[in-house]
């Protein structure tokens, strides 16, 4: 049984990111399992933390990678943690699970600023 990052919600779905700030590059890693059992996608940003920059970050790159739009995604939980939790208004159709299956492991250095 493959372990999600991702899950249904009311009239949308959750997404799960460990999010590294000041990365050395910006893009999507493995999974990362977390000691309650809850999955989370890896994720770089070469931006700081502060001031929700990192976060804005990270919510261009997901916006970019899933082709939606940037105020269709909401944290949820985390803003000031590595684990975020994401909400995006959205329904899960089978394109968009595909994207979001494509992030793991993806590319580095794929800055929403590129």
């Amino acid at each position: 049984m493959t372990q999600l990052f991702f899950e249904p919600g009311k009239d949308g779905f959750f997404i799960r990111i460990k999010l590294t700030p000041n990365a050395s590059s910006c893009g999507f890693g493995e999974l990362f399992v977390y000691t309650d059992g809850a999955v989370y996608l890896k994720a770089g940003v070469t931006v700081a933390p502060e001031k929700g920059k990192a976060n804005k970050e990270l919510i261009k790159m997901l916006a970019k990678e899933l082709e939606i739009s940037k105020q269709s995604i909401e944290l949820v939980s985390g803003a000031t943690t590595h684990y975020k939790k994401f909400y995006v208004a959205l329904p899960l159709t089978v394109p968009l699970q595909n994207k979001l299956n494509d992030l793991v492991k993806g590319d580095k250095d794929d800055c929403a600023n590129n």
